[in-house]
């Protein structure tokens, strides 16, 4: 199922959620909507579903206008954070609740209940567990569950609202996996909401970035980590180092020290914000060139072949405020520049990405 959302309005009292979001999301993709909280993503997870409606604006499902269709009309399936299981029925009933609930016409004999719902729990790997109860599960186990109810109804869209946000960090990586594979079986149209970046860029065929309520940048992983669209993108995605200053020319000024950016349109004399990478910043030692950002090596965090050198630099302090920037290289990098905590080097980026610092 294709699906569209055009001009979508829609606020809470004085609280603006969502402002004129427009998506085109194609069939059998794997959509993340991520953005921080409070960006709108879960409020249009929800309009999408029908389990809220918009001030302004249309959904449209493979083509059809759905504005005004009731959740049963959508045939999407919906699977909370929290599972929302029925703590009263097992694991079997849970799975079967949907199928039990259609109108008398629509409802399968109990033969065909059966055979699919222990499909779907051998699907999701847990047709061991058919009679146990959720308390008796993990959470890892109760978020598959949850899945196996929103597939028992054949929907032609899935919605996840973070579905593994209240999971540790190992299961949430399972999951995430298994997901990736369940989806490449099953090919339905699915879209799930996250802020867990590392989430989205895993999983996800395409990434729909938010903020405040707009569409940032769409794109698929690669898309959005390495050519993100604004200043915003670059700063909420993956680890970054963040220098604010003053365009010179060829250089950024920043404090003291300047940077080389290397990009074209920058006005003379404007306010910009710089991004680079840990893996794309280099340290120099002090005194060997008249570019790059002074500063002090705090700390080593040694982590197997790659290890990240944290660092002080007070020229780029805002406010007062001293700033941390990190360096990612390879102990035999690190030998050889001689690094240490204390030593005084250069910050300096072979990508340094340049943006206009809003007012």
């Amino acid at each position: 199922m294709s699906i569209e959302v055009k001009d979508i309005h829609k606020s809470f009292g004085a609280f603006k959620a969502l402002d004129g979001v427009s998506l085109d999301l194609p069939k059998g993709e794997l959509i993340a909507l991520l953005g921080p909280s409070g960006c709108g993503k879960t409020t249009l997870l929800r309009i999408i579903a029908g389990l809220e409606n918009a001030d302004y604006g249309s959904v449209r499902l493979s083509g059809e206008d759905a504005t005004s269709k009731h959740v049963r009309e959508r045939h999407v399936g919906f699977v909370f954070q929290h599972y929302a299981l029925f703590r009263h029925m097992t694991v079997f009933e849970n799975v079967a609740f949907g199928l039990r609930v259609k109108p008398r016409g629509e409802r399968p004999s109990e033969a065909i209940i059966r055979d699919k719902v222990h499909r779907l729990l051998d699907l999701v790997q847990l047709d061991w567990l058919a009679n146990r109860f959720p308390s008796q599960l993990s959470g890892g186990q109760r978020q598959r569950i949850a899945l196996a109810r929103a597939l028992a109804v054949e929907p032609q869209v899935l919605l996840l609202d973070e579905p593994f946000g209240a999971l540790d960090a190992k299961v949430r990586k399972e999951l995430r996996r298994w997901l990736r594979r369940l989806h490449d079986e099953l090919h339905i149209s699915s879209i799930f909401v996250t802020h867990d970046q590392e989430e989205a860029l895993e999983v996800a065929d395409r990434i729909v970035l938010m903020n405040k309520g707009r569409v940032e940048q769409i794109g698929n992983p690669h898309e959005i980590y390495d050519e993100p669209a604004t200043s915003f993108a670059y700063s909420f995605i993956g680890n970054v180092n963040e220098f604010r200053g003053r365009v010179e020319g060829d250089y950024v000024r920043v404090g003291e020290d300047v940077l080389a950016h290397g990009q074209k349109g920058l006005a003379d004399g404007s306010l910009v914000v710089a991004y680079t990478r840990p893996h794309d910043t280099e340290i120099v030692v002090d005194g060997a060139g008249r570019t790059g950002i002074s500063a002090k090596v705090n700390r080593i965090l040694a982590s197997g072949s790659v290890s990240r050198v944290e660092l002080v630099a007070n020229g780029a302090a805002r406010e007062g405020r001293t700033d941390y920037f990190e360096v990612e290289l390879t102990p035999a990098e690190i030998a050889g520049l001689e690094l240490e905590t204390g030593k005084r080097v250069r910050i300096a980026s072979r990508r340094l990405s340049v943006f206009a610092e809003k007012s």
